[in-house]
């Protein structure tokens, strides 16, 4: 059974998210040019367990499209506004591709509202990333994703998506997802959002910054990296320097899906996301614990219990 969409007015804005179940609150955080339509296929199963909210972050999907700010700590402050109306005070934090980015910066901002961290084909780990998505931000993008929408370049997308199927590579596994989020801007405003949000992290030379200088804030937080085997959006050697770099951290690999793995393999997903909550504590917070990490970049004794 579909649920529903909601909205709320945050500083003036209407944002659109999904929220179902009871429990501790799990928030799932698309990526760029996606809704929280994307996880569709495993939320209802997480919600017979957990409160579960997924946000249309804003400019994207059913959410205000604002000439505004796209900047990932903007995304985390209104993830911790979005909760704050909703009377949610912490969060196991879901992010896939931007949505980790944002994820991880919620994390940084706001440690005390972090009780685990989940990273899905995540950004903002190394520079690399598709030169799909570092074209898209050169100029002149915003004409090429308008070009897109024609009706006479819809069978010419079709045939390139059988095309790199039937070549099993790597981007055709994601072809159909990536298409979907490009039919996903319908409009100016939607595509000029898509533009603002991808410039603020990626520029022609790859993403712009990282969260490797600052990984090491992740003791103590459970924390585990998913990512698809054959992911060419963000490629899964990413998965191994997240995992070097977060002390303690689980890393699982669906070997056959791309940058979607949830979307590939929606029942382990869901089992291995069910296995990681069940099977570790909410992260512990005290001011002085996140001092001592920042002075000498290592945990006292309770962080690293």
């Amino acid at each position: 059974m579909p649920i529903r969409l909601r909205h709320r007015t945050v500083h003036g804005y209407r944002r659109a998210f999904r929220m179902a179940g009871k429990g501790r609150a799990i928030l799932l955080i698309h990526g760029i040019g996606d809704s929280s339509d994307t996880w569709r296929d495993v939320m209802p199963g997480l919600a017979r367990s957990y409160r579960v909210i997924a946000p249309d972050l804003l400019g994207h999907g059913a959410s205000d499209k604002p000439r505004a700010d796209y900047s990932l700590p903007a995304y985390a402050n209104g993830m911790r506004d979005l909760l704050g109306v909703l009377g949610v005070e912490r969060v196991t934090l879901v992010g896939h591709s931007l949505g980790g980015a944002v994820a991880m910066q919620f994390a940084y901002q706001f440690p005390e509202r972090c009780e685990r961290l989940v990273l899905v084909g995540t950004g903002g780990i190394s520079r690399q990333v598709t030169p799909l998505l570092r074209a898209a931000t050169l100029p002149g993008a915003e004409l090429l994703l308008r070009a897109l929408q024609l009706p006479t370049m819809g069978w010419q997308v079709s045939a390139l998506v059988r095309v790199l199927r039937a070549l099993d590579t790597g981007l055709g596994v994601d072809a159909e997802d990536l298409v979907r989020v490009v039919d996903a801007l319908p409009d100016g405003t939607a595509r000029s959002a898509f533009i603002r949000t991808l410039r603020a992290v990626v520029d022609w030379r790859g993403q712009v910054g990282t969260m490797l200088d600052r990984c090491y804030l992740a003791q103590g937080m459970p924390t585990m990296l998913v990512w698809g085997g054959r992911d060419q959006v963000i490629p899964a050697t990413h998965a191994g320097l997240g995992h070097v770099a977060m002390p303690g951290s689980r890393l699982e690999i669906f070997e056959d899906a791309g940058h979607f793995p949830f979307r590939s393999d929606p029942q382990r997903f869901e089992a291995v996301l069910r296995d990681f909550m069940s099977t570790t504590e909410p992260a512990p917070y005290s001011p002085e614990q996140w001092r001592r990490l920042l002075r000498t970049r290592r945990p006292d004794r309770v962080l690293s219990a």
